[in-house]
């Protein structure tokens, strides 16, 4: 598959997740841990195909998957998770986008930090950051949840 054309599912997949997200959903584990789940595979993989990585790049790599795992816990520390119907949902706030743009900005600098000290560009796919990202997302919002003891939304027929 074309780098672009997969790009752009991945882009407009996080698109509608965030905006479901804003509006408010019903919080289920498979709408909540799929996504990230699936976009860290796909990254692991083109990881795994990429030949000529260092030692270096997996360090800078390590680095920064636990920097985004951090930064989005942090991120999902902020979502409001609530109970509505007898389940648990979850709805974006004004501070949970302001952790967005705050990840963006930590991130895109480690990135240049990154680049300046000779990380190749083919050990950072962007598929990977993104699903570790909402990994620590989704770790904090389960927390939440199980600390609420409302049980989870049923998944969708």
């Amino acid at each position: 598959m074309n780098g672009w054309v997969l790009a752009a599912i991945i882009a407009i997949a996080v698109i509608v997740i965030v905006v479901k997200r804003l509006i408010g959903e019903p919080l289920n584990g498979r709408d909540l841990w799929a996504p990230p789940v699936i976009l860290t595979a796909i990254g692991l993989y083109t990881l795994l195909k990429t030949d000529g990585l260092h030692a270096d790049d997996y360090a800078w790599l390590v680095g920064g998957s636990a920097l985004g795992l951090a930064l989005g816990y942090l991120r999902g520390s902020l979502v409001v998770v609530y109970e509505k119907r007898g389940f648990l949902w979850q709805r974006y706030r004004g501070r949970t986008f302001a952790a967005i743009v705050g990840t963006l900005v930590v991130m895109f600098g480690y990135s240049l930090l990154a680049d300046k000290f000779g990380m190749q560009a083919a050990a950072r796919p962007i598929q990977l950051s993104i699903g570790i990202s909402f990994i620590g997302e989704a770790l904090a919002v389960t927390r939440q949840g199980i600390a609420m003891r409302v049980p989870f939304a049923p998944e969708r027929r």
